[in-house]
């Protein structure tokens, strides 16, 4: 059994869970979503699912991943962003970060990749958007940018009425230093300046979401989420206008609240 939060409150319509440490984090966060899974397994042939791509979601989709009583055979992956330019092969694309910690590893039923290296970038978008409109995404996993991004929807891109549901975007410098402190690059000019993008509208379309921000370097963001005013200078302040959200925390991610 997962560790008892320590802490559970609710901000606006946001549900939130502190733990004490990432590894409980995500083993609650797998709990919950299997739990969700499951139940709609009961009423429906297919479950839909967005995944995120980052180290702060490890913990969650190793402990996913051992959870029992679901058909991942009938359940259909989406990834929520994509860098463009980066070598097929490169381990930094979220496509082949999450096949090697997930797809790989259960039997989906189908996993849509986003391509970023399309000969046209938009052509892309509006391919990966069709899909998300003919398959209505149920659960929405993800986690929160040091700059309140949610996935690459960065201040200065985010729009909480976006007509798109998946878009070409320019990332911030906050984004781009980000994926230096993960340990994704090792350089600054390594990281890559474009990106294809779910909108905020997109993530949110999800009925249920589990959003896993574990760590100190998220502390800040964690304070603009649960804190500030809902706005798109803080993009992942939306959470709290969602009927069906939770937020799991850690003591490090918690230590500005």
């Amino acid at each position: 059994m997962p560790a008892s939060p320590l802490r559970e409150f609710t901000v606006d319509q946001l549900k939130v869970a502190l733990f004490e440490d990432r590894e409980s984090l995500g083993a609650a966060a797998a709990v919950k979503t299997a739990a969700a899974i499951r139940r709609l397994q009961e009423t429906q042939p297919t479950v839909r699912m967005i995944f995120a791509a980052a180290p702060s979601q490890n913990e969650f989709l190793d402990a996913l991943i051992r959870e029992s009583g679901i058909d991942w055979q009938r359940v259909h992956a989406f990834h929520m962003d994509e860098y463009v330019g980066l070598a097929d092969d490169a381990p930094q694309r979220f496509g082949n970060f999450l096949d090697t910690r997930l797809f790989r590893k259960l039997p989906f039923g189908a996993v849509h990749y986003i391509d970023g290296n399309a000969a046209d970038p938009q052509a892309e978008c509006h391919r990966y958007a069709s899909l998300l409109r003919e398959q209505p995404v149920d659960i929405t996993c993800m986690g929160i940018g040091e700059n309140c991004h949610i996935a690459f929807n960065d201040p200065h891109v985010a729009d909480f009425q976006d007509p798109e549901l998946v878009k070409l975007v320019e990332l911030d410098e906050t984004s781009r230093h980000q994926q230096v402190h993960d340990g994704c690059f090792a350089t600054l000019d390594q990281v890559p300046k474009l990106a294809i993008t779910l909108t905020i509208p997109a993530l949110v379309a999800a009925p249920e979401i589990s959003c896993m921000v574990p760590a100190a370097h998220k502390a800040e963001a964690v304070r603009h989420t649960l804190q500030d005013e809902i706005s798109e200078e803080y993009p992942s302040t939306i959470l709290r206008r969602h009927a069906k959200a939770e937020l799991f925390i850690d003591q490090d991610s918690a230590r500005e609240l």
